[in-house]
């Protein structure tokens, strides 16, 4: 029961005089700025095709059933897109190279039902369980049968739960599928083996859920490493990367799978493997990247041009005009090379942005290489804005990632060197 002194304080504090209400909701203040401020997100950046039009007009998309030589107004026309998150473009993906290659097989743990990120939901259904099933718990199984079954002539489809378990299947990989043409001479090979992973961190991930692992496996001639940044781009790179005559891993962001959401065209296309993407042309500065830090990089991008209020001391106004030109590498190995080496020929700047850890990271050889090429058209050392050489902490792993602060921070430093 209530006091009679509570009661009488609820009653007090229930007659507001009229005249203060008004003032209080009718007062002209400024509303507070949203949570997540009036930087771009993931969820409204300006690099996911949310329009049909755009969808069908993504750069060096080449259609698989169709003319793709016409004006670009035929070649499109009569095509749908639908929408999408990067998970469900992945299963279309993979129900498309299922649907139109009788050897095509999918396996792995746990993707009989679906998978952990629903990216195989409703293919065993769809296309039979001896085409898609469950593996035992090993990764080095796994590789090992699908090395084995691609050997034979099949496409073989494999998932790796998370890219942090890739490591048990590091020597079939690297030892057996890499070489596996080389040292027959070309008389048989494991080029139609593609194995699928979730990588990067999810914010809460720690040490085995969240790591990048594609620098391990660069000096594994004769793979190829592709990471798309949408899901536009992860349809068609992995259609790309199923077809390609060559073993690929095909790593998933999976902070992307169901926040990164674009208008995907229903019809069988491909995005070429080994070839960048320039995102924003600019001629100030090269800012390289791959995977979730593209959306980092465009916050970064924002913020330099528009800082706010708390970095404007830190951001001198000179810069704030300065146009940086954005590049998603999409393929790690081979990298585009020219693609890069021409940017920073242009702007004599570059910062590599990647999560992984900066010793023997992807940035490093990107580095000596374009130090190597376009020495004398440096105006600033090559920068890197990486992970750090810790395993990924569970507690801390926001303060782990290269975030946009960093990354803004690199960009000032090597514009003012």
């Amino acid at each position: 029961m209530f006091s009679a002194r509570a009661l009488q304080l609820s009653q007090r504090r229930l007659s507001l005089p009229k005249k203060s209400l008004g003032r209080r909701f009718q007062s002209t203040a400024p509303e507070p700025p949203p949570a997540g401020g009036h930087l771009p997100s993931i969820a409204t950046s300006s690099y996911l095709r949310a329009t049909r039009d755009s969808a069908l007009r993504s750069q060096d998309i080449r259609w698989l059933d169709g003319d793709n030589n016409g004006p670009p107004g035929s070649v499109i026309a009569g095509r749908e897109t639908r929408k999408m998150n990067l998970y469900q473009a992945v299963r279309d993906a993979m129900a498309i190279a299922l649907m139109k290659d009788d050897t095509a097989v999918v396996f792995g743990e746990d993707v009989a039902f679906g998978g952990v990120f629903r990216c195989t939901m409703g293919l065993a259904e769809e296309f039979g369980r001896e085409r898609v099933f469950n593996t035992p718990l090993t990764e080095q199984g796994i590789a090992g049968f699908g090395i084995g079954i691609a050997s034979m002539g099949h496409t073989a489809i494999a998932e790796i739960q998370f890219a942090d378990y890739i490591f048990p299947a590091f020597d079939q990989i690297v030892n057996e599928a890499a070489k596996h043409r080389f040292r027959s001479g070309g008389q048989f090979g494991a080029g139609s083996l593609t194995i699928r992973c979730p990588t990067m961190s999810v914010g809460h991930g720690g040490l085995y859920h969240s790591q990048s692992p594609e620098g391990y496996f660069l000096g594994a001639s004769g793979l190829k490493i592709v990471i798309p940044r949408s899901p536009v781009q992860a349809k068609g790179l992995l259609l790309g990367s199923i077809r390609d005559p060559n073993p690929v891993i095909f790593m998933e962001p999976k902070i992307l799978y169901r926040s990164a959401v674009e208008q995907v065209p229903i019809d069988d296309y491909q995005l070429p493997i080994g070839k960048a993407e320039v995102l924003t042309k600019g001629n100030d500065l090269t800012l390289l990247t791959w995977g979730t830090p593209i959306y980092h990089c465009e916050t970064a991008l924002h913020m330099l041009a528009s800082p706010p209020e708390s970095l404007a001391p830190h951001v001198p106004p000179s810069l704030r005009s300065a146009k940086v030109e954005l590049i998603d590498l999409r393929t790690i190995l081979p990298w585009d090379v020219d693609t890069i080496t021409e940017s920073v020929r242009r702007t004599g700047r570059l910062v590599i942005v990647h999560e992984a850890s900066m010793t023997g990271g992807v940035g490093g050889e990107i580095a000596a290489e374009v130090q190597k090429r376009c020495f004398l058209k440096l105006n600033a050392p090559v920068r890197r804005v990486t992970g750090w050489d810790t395993p990924v902490p569970m507690h801390y792993e926001k303060f782990y990632i290269p975030d946009a602060l960093r990354i803004l921070d690199a960009m000032v430093e090597t514009l003012t060197y």
